[in-house]
């Protein structure tokens, strides 16, 4: 991509998922998104409200639906990977960036960033929170508001909680 188009990227985004409906349109929402760099399996579905913030990558598997309003803050060397066949919640946010903690005259001590991935045919529900360097395994289930720290998260497990943490094994 033409790094002069590159700063336009998610301003654009965030326009076209602001004026189309939320709830349709979705092959002409890929099209666009796709255009603009997004790496966007077959059949994704991003509904509207969803907001890219940040410069870096960003993919999502085949037959993924993004729900309303999720927010993306991905910085350029720590991108967010969703598998395929996931559904994503309303109301989710991707934030890849964080600070080390520092002394006691900035506690925002030195930034940094980590990729996130989420398996496929998770399920991230309402009002989760993924940080930066969360890794969750294909066929886990996030309950609702849960937050997933740093760190690896099996596969079909059932999280939930501040922080997340593992409540039963899935089939």
């Amino acid at each position: 991509m033409n790094p002069r188009f590159a700063a336009l990227r998610n301003p654009l985004a965030n326009l076209i998922l602001t004026v189309l409906p939320p709830t349709r349109f979705f092959p002409l929402k890929h099209r666009l998104l796709t255009l603009l760099g997004f790496e966007l399996g077959p059949g994704c579905k991003i509904t509207g409200g969803v907001k890219f913030y940040g410069r870096g990558r960003i993919a999502i598997g085949a037959e993924t639906w993004l729900g309303l309003r999720c927010v993306f803050i991905v910085a350029p060397d720590a991108p967010v990977v969703i598998g395929a066949r996931c559904d994503i919640a309303p109301n989710v946010l991707f934030h890849t960036g964080s600070h080390r903690l520092g002394d006691s005259q900035r506690r925002a001590g030195e930034g940094y960033s980590a990729a996130i991935a989420i398996g496929d045919g998770s399920w991230i529900g309402t009002g989760c929170i993924v940080l930066g360097g969360a890794t969750v395994g294909s066929g886990s289930v996030v309950a609702a508001g849960a937050t997933m720290r740093h760190g690896d998260y099996p596969a079909n497990t059932l999280f939930a909680g501040c922080p997340a943490v593992a409540k039963k094994v899935l089939p």
